[in-house]
């Protein structure tokens, strides 16, 4: 039996139509059937056992990547200030929350204030006052005071820091702040509870002197005598090796007492503007400009100062007057790299390098006047020399 789909036997024929046959082709063209067109390859798509979870593993990684970057930009905004971009200084926490973006800045004033346009104090107003992100200054003063003029420089700078920056400028005095180290303490201005110190404080001294010593003696006993040469009969004014007669030396002190008293009335304008309470109390400034040093519990009370308390009780008032969380801003303080110097000398580099200056020696000897509670000739006393 045949196939169904194979069509009937056909006898074999050598020409003609068989019987039935009406068509016109020849015999065995209906065996020749037409090729069909390819059929495109079939797609197979297994699914993946994994693949929601591979999704959202994905996911995951994706959102953690983005939480990653996001906190990485946080901590750079947060530490890029620690990049030391300035060789003169560096910037170090001092206490608060190391990732706060505000930032109080401490301003150290330390030692004799001798030469303070180059000093390092200047350095540590400049990068307080182009820093956007210091919103509160508080000025650490450790000093016995200094020249008029670099007391006054250092004044000047630090009230013009407050008043272009519009920011709270807080003193805390340490061991001592006498003299040009209360002088720029006025840098506060009329601001409440902004002058801190330290239960053993000293400070006051509200004077000025000019030191003066007569070695004519002296000289005279070693058979040396004084033969400098001059334009005027002033212009030795001050020297120690001049032998004067009582006419001249009275001459001379009174110009020297002249020189005293202006200085003074400008160290009593500068209270006026940094202590008007006090300077209003007739009987608190008799005492006060005697040029006396006080402890700090007497300072407190004759309004010399506003609050006992240290540097941290500073802080807190800084922040206070900011507007700012103490518990959440960062304080920062500056210090000066070390030199090669200063690692050979064993940090002592500024001090050989000084007791080797021969111009600063011989500047010293020149009269001049200090806000400066001592009585020990300035040449002794510039070795503690500001920081």
């Amino acid at each position: 039996m045949e196939p169904l789909d194979q069509p009937p036997h056909q006898p074999f024929s050598s020409g003609g139509s068989s019987p039935g046959n009406t068509s016109s082709e020849p015999v065995g063209a209906s065996l020749v059937q037409p090729a069909a067109p390819p059929q495109p390859p079939q797609r197979i798509v297994l699914e993946q056992p994994f693949g929601t979870f591979r999704k959202i593993l994905f996911g995951i990684l994706l959102l953690l990547l983005a939480i990653s970057v996001m906190f990485n930009f946080g901590l750079w905004g947060a530490y890029h200030s620690y990049v030391q971009l300035d060789p003169s200084i560096n910037e170090k926490l001092h206490s608060g929350l190391a990732s706060a973006r505000d930032k109080i800045a401490v301003i150290a004033v330390k030692g004799a204030i001798m030469d303070a346009e180059d000093g390092f104090v200047k350095t540590q107003i400049d990068r307080a006052l182009k820093d956007k992100k210091v919103k509160a200054v508080v000025v650490r003063i450790d000093s016995p005071g200094g020249t008029v003029t670099a007391s006054h420089y250092l004044y000047h700078h630090l009230k013009k820091l407050r008043e272009e920056k519009e920011i709270p400028l807080i003193v805390s005095m340490g061991s001592i702040a006498t003299s040009g180290g209360y002088y720029i303490s006025m840098a506060v201005g009329d601001t409440e509870d902004a002058i801190f110190a330290e239960e053993t404080t000293w400070t006051g001294s509200v004077g000025v002197i000019i030191p003066s010593y007569d070695l004519s003696d002296l000289l005279a006993h070693w058979k040396i005598r004084d033969r400098s040469f001059t334009s005027g009969d002033l212009k030795q004014m001050g020297s120690p090796t001049r032998v004067l007669d009582e006419e001249a030396r009275k001459r001379e002190e009174e110009k020297l007492q002249k020189l005293v008293d202006e200085s003074f009335e400008g160290f009593k304008q500068v209270v006026a503007q940094g202590r008007p309470k006090m300077f209003q109390d007739e009987e608190a400034m008799r005492e006060v400009v005697t040029g006396q040093i006080f402890t700090a519990r007497q300072a407190h009370k004759l309004g010399l100062v506003d609050q006992l308390g240290y540097v941290e009780d500073a802080v807190r008032r800084a922040a206070e007057l900011a507007g700012l969380d103490p518990e959440k801003v960062r304080v920062v303080k500056y210090e000066k790299p070390p030199s090669l110097l200063d690692v050979a000398f064993g940090g002592n580099s500024q001090a050989a390098a000084a007791s080797l200056d021969l111009g600063k020696l011989l500047d010293l000897t020149a009269p001049r006047a200090y806000y400066l509670s001592t009585w020990v000739p300035a040449i002794v006393a510039n070795r503690a020399t500001l920081k």
